[in-house]
């Protein structure tokens, strides 16, 4: 199985200091943009600063989009599918926590129902972080792994029904364009990513996924 995976993309060894910084890093940043989401979230869309109003940021930062995106940006240029994992774990462990311990105890109220969702987010995100750090690799499992996460990242940018297609929001629209950068490998490949994962969106267009979880 390890030769298997590693004719995907094969992993690149760190020295155990900069995996224990980069780790610490993507925790405290997750702290972080938790924080600062759930500051956005609860505060009066008139309170904040116009450029935010303006973008959104809101809701920006209350739908999954972003955070799909972070997850594969940390997942992807991890070293390891192992690093992946654990990356994005603590990623998820820094933003859940600090944005329901605000929530809990400087907003007042308690989303359980919310909470378990993210926390078990939180647990199956290694699973899932491992599996995509082989998006960047060779090959149609590669091209399949990519092609799902295009798919993910492109529902929370478009909105598609029977008789309409249209962009969700700017920022949205923008981290597809970004993904589309960061999956990148070379011509024929993104061009089959995009086509895949374009397919998959209207195949799975009318199932609600990931809207507004936070």
């Amino acid at each position: 199985m390890i030769h298997f995976l590693n004719e995907i993309r094969r992993p690149i060894e760190i020295p155990l200091s900069r995996k224990l910084l980069y780790s610490t890093l993507l925790l405290i940043t997750g702290v972080i943009l938790g924080v600062i989401s759930k500051v956005l979230d609860t505060t009066p869309s008139n309170y904040l600063p116009y450029f935010l109003q303006v973008f959104d940021l809101r809701n920006f930062f209350s739908s999954m989009g972003i955070w799909i995106f972070l997850a594969v940006v940390i997942s992807v240029y991890s070293k390891t599918p192992i690093r992946s994992a654990i990356n994005v774990f603590l990623f998820f462990v820094g933003m859940v926590s600090s944005y329901y311990l605000y929530t809990v105890f400087i907003a007042g109220f308690f989303p359980k129902s919310y909470m378990m969702i993210w926390i078990f987010m939180t647990c199956i995100s290694p699973f899932l972080a491992f599996v995509c750090w082989y998006a960047k690799g060779k090959g149609i499992i590669a091209i399949t792994i990519s092609s799902i996460i295009f798919m993910f990242i492109s529902r929370q940018a478009f909105a598609f029904g029977f008789w309409y297609f249209d962009i969700r929001s700017i920022l949205d629209f923008l981290l597809l364009i970004v993904a589309i950068f960061v999956l990148y490998q070379s011509p024929k490949q993104i061009i089959q990513v995009v086509s895949i994962g374009l397919l998959l969106f209207f195949l799975t267009a009318q199932i609600n996924l990931f809207m507004g979880m936070l």
